[in-house]
């Protein structure tokens, strides 16, 4: 899997990501628009992480990242459950939720 963090948010060498992240399976809708991904076109079942610097990104069953610029970490703590789980790497949170 490529890396689509910035350097300064993983640790190259275990995928580490300092952010939540959490499973998004209906179609996620932004100001009134069904988000899709801009290179498979699906548009629901997406992974969605916040970062420590607040931005959200969202990830595609086919493994596509994109971040969304109209979301942000009040957006994610509004419409995400309670951390259930601490993951040691990206792959581990992915398996996890079904990736």
């Amino acid at each position: 899997m490529p890396d689509f963090l910035p350097p300064d948010l993983r640790v190259p060498s275990r995928q580490e990501v300092e952010g939540l992240m959490m499973r998004w399976e209906q179609p996620l809708v932004i100001d009134g628009e069904v988000r899709t991904c801009p290179e498979c076109g699906v548009y629901r079942d997406w992974i969605v992480f916040c970062l420590r610097d607040d931005s959200v990104w969202l990830r595609c069953r086919a493994g596509h990242q994109v971040q969304e610029p109209r979301l942000d970490a009040a957006w994610y703590n509004r419409n995400s459950g309670p951390v259930d789980r601490w993951h040691p790497t990206l792959e581990d949170g992915l398996r996890h939720l079904g990736h």
